[in-house]
């Protein structure tokens, strides 16, 4: 259905026929110092990490999977995201049992979408692995606006109380907060500070990219 609405083209750079070719699967490929401590300049709190910088074939398929219907892509942006994880589990950063965590988003950007990518890229990395659970603990009231082109004050004041529990994750678990792009680091921060209101540490953040 997929090949009938859209071209055969690779997500990340637009090569034709194939989906994804082997040049982006490289450049999205998780190196072994992989992820790497970012800084936001909205602390959160907690360690924020990232598999890469938002750009080339990195940013086009979040951009791609996220506005453009390519839910095609969650496969490869969730492998990277559960090497990702494995290393922070490997490194001592993380243990489990763990529970994942999706950033929240906007239900309006949600339905248009077809579905929350966030969460379904999660939930495909965390497939399969006996100790992690994936909880959609949060969301985002109907009176945040969509964050884009907002500066950073700008982007605090759209989500500070916009940020809801709507769901515990398993007590006695670890959480881990995961989301496909930091920028501000503003709905982290306040993802984190709902979080631990409701007495739910966050071990740490992890972004397939950081902007």
């Amino acid at each position: 259905m997929l090949d009938l609405i859209l071209p055969l083209e690779c997500g990340g750079c637009g090569a034709p026929s194939t989906r994804w070719c082997a040049t982006c699967a490289q450049e999205l490929a998780v190196n072994p110092d992989q992820p790497h401590v970012v800084t936001p300049r909205v602390d959160p709190g907690v360690p924020v990490l990232a598999l890469g910088r938002y750009a080339g074939a990195r940013r086009t398929a979040i951009v791609n999977m996220k506005d453009r219907g390519r839910t095609d892509l969650i496969q490869p942006l969730a492998r990277a995201l559960a090497v990702g994880i494995h290393r922070m589990l490997t490194w001592g950063l993380l243990d489990v049992p763990m529970t994942i965590v999706p950033a929240p988003t906007r239900r309006a950007a949600a339905r248009k979408r077809g579905g929350d990518p966030v969460t379904r890229m999660a939930k495909a990395a965390g497939k399969n692995h006996p100790g992690i659970a994936v909880v959609q603990a949060l969301k985002i009231t109907a009176l945040a606006r969509d964050s884009a082109g907002l500066g950073t004050a700008e982007r605090e004041r759209n989500i500070v109380g916009r940020v809801q529990l709507i769901k515990r994750p398993p007590a006695g678990t670890e959480v881990l907060l995961v989301d496909d792009i930091v920028t501000t680091g503003a709905t982290v921060r306040e993802s984190v500070r709902v979080l631990h209101i409701a007495g739910i540490e966050v071990a740490s953040v992890l972004t397939v990219a950081a902007a």
